[in-house]
């Protein structure tokens, strides 16, 4: 891991500072910034300034996936069903569960009271912060997730395999479980407004990094693409991140002032979700008897979230300036930081788990 990504969580602060400052030196700007976007019927549906941050983030990302490994992943199986079935029948409840119980009974008087959200009608601020949590939950791993296997000295193999499968599954199970999930939180969005979100922000650099990845493969061969190529784009996708961060906090700059505990408030449940759900797979692994390659994998997997996908859906959904673009960015902050507490976590149980040498 570069220092770069290594600092991520000082970045993501010293753009919550610049946003901020930005919205108070020059309020305009960030607000023309947000009016720009695709109206669909006279509403404002797709921010185009997010739209192109959340391209060039995911796009690094996408080129980076060997589709054709999936088709390996049924020589063991085991350890993707283990991580589609906490990606997608554990984790999105336990997070509804947990991000209800903090943000709308432990927190709920520590937080402000209302705010109106992008489609105009008034919530209460925890239901929004809730809202930002249920996307984090349903947006399984990034490509952050290959940095930490690496650093568990896991099988780098799954890990890609599962980076493509969470890819592919989220196009049909977003929308619908978002849309299910978001409706019992009592701030519902249509599920064709979540496919949107899905098709702009996962299909579109999906397809793009498919395309350019066999293209370039062709033109310039395997050795330019990886020596060249994907240095250059590394830092992309977290410089795109960062200019999201300055414009998200540009607008929430008043709210966070005005109530400075609100990001700390938020964070718990975020990292109680994280730390549970790794703890659920890291026994379900033991218990299933992986080796510790795939185990470390797979539990890091489960662990971690797809915030890209997450913030910009809820700047979607709910607007630039809503609780739930606030929420997704606090599981940004604290990704870095508890990703590797878990990455030590696994290097000092690795004794607990079968080696892949004492299989073959």
């Amino acid at each position: 891991m570069s220092f770069f990504e290594r600092q991520l969580s000082l970045w993501v602060a010293l753009c919550m500072l610049a946003g901020i400052g930005l919205g108070k030196l020059a309020p305009d700007l960030a607000r023309s910034l947000d009016g720009m976007a695709i109206h669909v019927n006279g509403a404002p549906v797709v921010s185009i300034p997010i739209a192109i941050c959340l391209f060039f983030m995911m796009y690094p990302i996408m080129v980076k996936i060997d589709f054709g490994e999936v088709l390996k992943a049924g020589r063991n199986p085991k350890p993707v069903l283990l991580t589609l079935f906490i990606n997608w029948a554990v984790k999105p409840f336990t997070m509804l569960g947990i991000a209800t119980l903090f943000l709308a009974g432990f927190f709920k008087d520590l937080l402000p009271g209302s705010e109106i959200v992008k489609d105009g009608s008034t919530v209460e601020l925890y239901r929004s912060y809730i809202a930002g949590a249920i996307l984090l939950g349903i947006a399984p791993c990034t490509a952050m997730v290959l940095v930490w296997s690496h650093l568990a000295k896991g099988n780098q193999g799954h890990t890609l395999i599962m980076v493509a499968i969470n890819s592919l599954t989220m196009l049909f199970l977003y929308g619908l479980l978002g849309s299910w999930l978001l409706g019992v939180n009592r701030m519902p969005a249509p599920w064709q407004a979540l496919l949107l979100s899905v098709g702009i922000y996962v299909a579109l650099p999906l397809v793009a990094g498919y395309a350019s990845r066999i293209w370039i493969m062709k033109s310039k061969g395997p050795d330019w693409f990886a020596q060249k190529f994907l240095r250059f784009l590394t830092p992309v996708s977290i410089i795109a991140l960062l200019a999201t961060l300055v414009l998200l906090f540009s607008f929430k700059g008043e709210t966070i002032l005005a109530n400075p505990l609100t990001i700390l408030w938020i964070a718990i449940p975020l990292t109680i979700q994280t730390l549970l759900i790794f703890t659920i797979t890291y026994a379900a692994a033991k218990r299933l008897r992986f080796t510790y390659e795939d185990a470390a994998p797979s539990a890091m997997i489960g662990a971690s979230n797809h915030f890209e996908v997450a913030i910009a859906t809820a700047v979607m959904l709910f607007g630039l300036n809503s609780g739930a673009a606030l929420a997704t960015v606090v599981g940004v902050l604290i990704e870095v930081p508890l990703m590797l507490f878990l990455v030590r976590v696994c290097q000092r149980t690795k004794h607990l788990f079968p080696s892949e040498s004492a299989h073959t």
